[in-house]
């Protein structure tokens, strides 16, 4: 078992909110992806924040590739893998 951790990064709260509904949906995830407000250094408005999706992923089933086309359809990327 390894300790994954998928981070996707959106660009607002309504595309973080529809990716996890597509991950619990059509993926089928185990866990519950995460929402998580990014505010940009030096921001207070809350129109400058991204949104993560933190998908946790013990079993590193969940193609990075297959995450990163998903949040990229949502105009977000899937942030690298850090050891």
């Amino acid at each position: 078992m390894s300790d994954v951790r998928h981070v996707l990064v959106l660009p607002d709260r309504d595309a973080a909110e529809e990716v996890a509904e597509v991950l619990t949906e059509e993926y089928g995830v185990a866990h519950q992806p995460q929402l998580v407000r990014d505010a940009l250094a030096g921001e207070d408005d809350a129109e400058d924040a991204q949104w993560l999706v933190v998908l946790e992923d013990p079993e590193a089933t969940y193609d990075p590739a297959t995450l990163d086309t998903l949040a990229a359809e949502h105009e977000g990327w899937l942030e690298p893998a850090r050891p």
